[in-house]
């Protein structure tokens, strides 16, 4: 009598568990669904608005692509406004944009003031703004980019194991920036001169602007050559633009003296440029991954649902410094 109660209760309970597993089980598919059903509510349909400096180069035209991509299979409109090298059609675009009223706008600043007031304006009319590479002096809801001083500090202190009296070098080094007054080499020549405080031996010998430009990267390094024979590193502010700098101790025929360091997109022909020595050490930030971070981030911002200007996020990519000894297989083509 005892063992058939025993089991009466035994196969009681486990009706019971089997019962309650299965609610349970339900409730979690459930969740899972009401998630997902979430998820789309937030995202499908909204509009995305995308204003980069110029199209036509691998570092705006990769992310272009990612977002592109990724906001059809997610049923979003992208809506692009090349502003073609110029300030004031950038300028313009935005303040379209803030009438126009996108949910989400991403900007690729030429500056830390151009568009500072503007985007204070979009986020008060409801926009979100994330700012991709290059932030202005206004902080919005999120940044996606390089941790700029970091990457120049990490470049400086390579500089300074290579190129200092003690490994009987000159301590010479060229730097080429970009725009003086873009984020980039704003941060850039922070790291860098940190990485050489204390360190009496390196010198910066060269320090001009390029304007991104890789012929005038070019002239300003043959110059500097000129002037100092004994010249050990050069360090520009990103890649494209210090390929012209390579191109110029190449043809000097110094490229086993001076040392090239840049950092930037990774398309196939950076990795060409590694591989015939016109760049030596370089930083590697990952465009198409950034692309995809600012996809997840739009992501994020839609479904907290918060008012814009209500976060201040921040997402710094990868960085992985290729050299002729790992570059096979570290680009995209």
């Amino acid at each position: 009598m005892q063992t058939k109660l025993v089991k009466a209760l035994f196969g009681g309970a486990l009706v019971l568990a089997l019962a309650g597993g299965a609610v349970a089980q339900e409730s979690r598919l459930k969740s899972s669904a009401e998630m997902y059903d979430s998820f789309v509510e937030a995202t499908k349909g909204r509009t995305i608005a995308w204003v980069p400096q110029a199209t036509g180069m691998p570092l705006t035209d990769g992310w272009t692509q990612v977002m592109r991509q990724e906001a059809a299979d997610l049923g979003m409109t992208l809506e692009m406004r090349d502003a073609a090298f110029s300030s004031t059609k950038m300028t313009q675009a935005v303040n379209a944009l803030i009438l126009e009223k996108p949910d989400v706008l991403v900007v690729h600043n030429f500056d830390v003031q151009l568009l500072a007031r503007a985007l204070r304006k979009a986020e008060e009319a409801g926009i979100y703004v994330v700012q991709l590479n290059m932030v202005s002096n206004y902080k919005t809801d999120a940044f996606v980019g390089g941790n700029w001083r970091e990457i120049a500090r990490g470049m400086g202190e390579d500089i300074v194991a290579r190129c200092s009296r003690d490994q009987g070098k000159s301590g010479k080094v060229a730097h080429i920036q970009g725009d003086l007054t873009s984020d980039v080499s704003i941060l850039e020549s922070e790291g860098l001169k940190a990485a050489f405080e204390g360190h009496d031996g390196i010198e910066i010998v060269v320090d001009q602007a390029a304007q991104w430009d890789p012929n005038k990267a070019r002239e300003i390094t043959a110059s500097a050559l000129q002037q100092h024979p004994d010249l050990c590193a050069i360090v520009g502010h990103w890649g494209p633009m210090t390929m012209g700098a390579g191109q110029a101790v190449k043809a000097a025929g110094k490229s086993d003296q001076v040392t090239i360091y840049s950092t930037g997109e990774n398309p196939q022909f950076i990795c060409d440029a590694i591989k015939d020595g016109v760049l030596d050490r370089y930083w590697s930030v990952d465009n198409l991954k950034q692309g995809r971070d600012v996809m997840l981030t739009i992501k994020y911002l839609l479904q907290m649902n918060q008012p814009p200007g209500t976060f201040r996020l921040a997402g710094y990519s990868p960085v992985e410094i290729l050299d002729k000894d790992n570059v096979e297989r570290r680009c995209w083509k």
